[in-house]
């Protein structure tokens, strides 16, 4: 499996093998972190990370993208990288929900705040239970904001939870951004079943900055 995610910061590709009776394998991964990268790094992360593998594009049997919520500049690299490769490889893609791969990775076996940084001085949330089920959101909000609107939890994970820290009030559990592994256990079971993938929906939770024109724009006097 290859497991893209741009929907944070980090810049993530991954090669990741998934049996049924075992956990996903990382095989090989390129991840950087930089929020103005995506668009250079993504395909030459995933490019070596192959390389290190052994494995060619041919050889993928699925693709797995992180869906967001992010960023729209950033989030839409992965997911229109992940829409071609699919494409002209005849593999499904499976989108998953960047926040329930890093409640995956945090595996804290309470129930858990997953906070990115929405920028603005927002983040984007969503709450799980203890078994990493996603029981609320995800959400944008401004961290004070979250506290009014959270289930009861005991820890925080994610970029945004760090950064938050003290507003947020909860202990953080030192995972920022999600793993090709845990992109990949995210989607086990309908990659294992083979089940027909959702629709690849980017989770970008704002209204686009842009606006259409509401009248002509004089040019000349």
């Amino acid at each position: 499996m290859l497991a893209l995610d741009t929907a944070t910061p980090a810049v993530t590709a991954g090669v990741v093998e998934l049996t049924p009776d075992a956990p996903p394998r990382l095989l090989a991964q390129r991840v950087t972190v930089n929020a103005k990268a995506h668009g250079e790094l993504l395909t030459p992360h995933l490019q070596e990370a192959l390389t290190e593998a052994g494995k060619t594009l041919r050889d993928l049997d699925a693709i797995v993208c992180g869906s967001g919520p992010g960023p729209f500049t950033g989030l839409r690299v992965g997911l229109v990288t992940a829409a071609a490769l699919g494409q002209a490889l005849n593999r499904p893609v499976y989108p998953v929900p960047t926040p329930d791969a890093i409640a995956l990775d945090a595996n804290t076996g309470h129930p858990l705040l997953v906070a990115t940084d929405a920028r603005r001085k927002e983040v984007y949330w969503a709450a799980y239970d203890a078994a990493g089920r996603r029981t609320d959101g995800p959400h944008v909000d401004k961290p004070a904001d979250v506290l009014d609107k959270l289930p009861a939890v005991t820890a925080a994970a994610g970029e945004g939870a760090r950064i938050y820290a003290d507003v947020l009030g909860l202990p953080v559990v030192d995972v920022r951004y999600p793993s090709p592994t845990s992109l990949v256990a995210a989607a086990a079971g309908e990659l294992l079943a083979g089940a027909r993938p959702a629709a690849l929906t980017p989770l970008y939770l704002r209204r686009p900055d842009a606006v259409e024109p509401v009248g002509r724009k004089r040019v000349t006097r």
